[in-house]
C-alpha cells in the first residue's frame, strides 16, 4: 500500500524533518546535560552523529537492565505488617505522621491524603453497619 505519488513525497518531506529535528534534539539533550557549551554551532545531522553518539532504548532493553540490576542486588527480606500495627511516614514537609494499617487514620484521626473519599466512605458505611447489627435487640413476644 501507501505507494501513491502523494504518499511518497510525505514520506520524503517526513525524512527531511526527522534530519533536521535530529539536529535539534541532539542540542537540546546536551544542553539539558550540560555538555554542549556553545549554542551558536550549527551542523548538519550527518557531522552532529559522527561527532557525538546518542543510544535510544526501548523500553524492553530498560526492562532487561531492570531486571539485571535487580537480580544483581540481593533483596533484603521485608516483613509484612499485622493489622494491629502502626506505620510512621514522613510527609513532605517532614513531618512524621503514624497510621493505622486497619483503619488507615493518623494520630489525630485523619485519613492520608492520597485515600480516596469513596474509599473512605465505603469503610466508614462498613463499619456502621456492623455496630448496627451488634446494638440491635431481640423484641419479646
Amino acid at each position: 500500500m501507501a505507494k501513491s505519488l502523494r504518499s511518497r513525497w510525505k514520506r520524503k518531506c517526513r525524512a527531511i524533518k526527522r534530519e533536521r529535528y535530529a539536529v535539534k534534539e541532539l542540542a537540546r539533550l546536551k544542553k539539558m546535560l550540560g555538555i554542549k557549551g556553545e549554542e551558536g554551532e550549527k551542523s548538519t545531522a550527518e557531522e552532529v552523529m559522527e561527532s557525538d553518539q546518542v543510544i535510544f532504548l526501548d523500553a524492553g532493553a530498560i526492562n532487561k537492565q531492570k531486571e539485571a540490576k535487580e537480580t544483581a542486588k540481593e533483596e533484603e527480606d521485608v516483613e509484612m505488617s499485622s493489622d494491629d500495627e502502626k506505620v510512621t511516614v514522613e510527609g513532605d514537609d517532614g513531618k512524621k505522621r503514624v497510621y493505622s494499617t486497619k483503619t488507615l487514620k493518623d494520630q489525630n484521626g485523619q485519613y492520608p491524603v492520597w485515600l480516596h473519599k469513596r474509599k473512605i466512605a465505603k469503610m466508614t458505611k462498613v463499619g456502621k453497619k456492623n455496630t448496627k447489627k451488634k446494638t440491635k435487640k431481640r423484641k419479646r413476644t
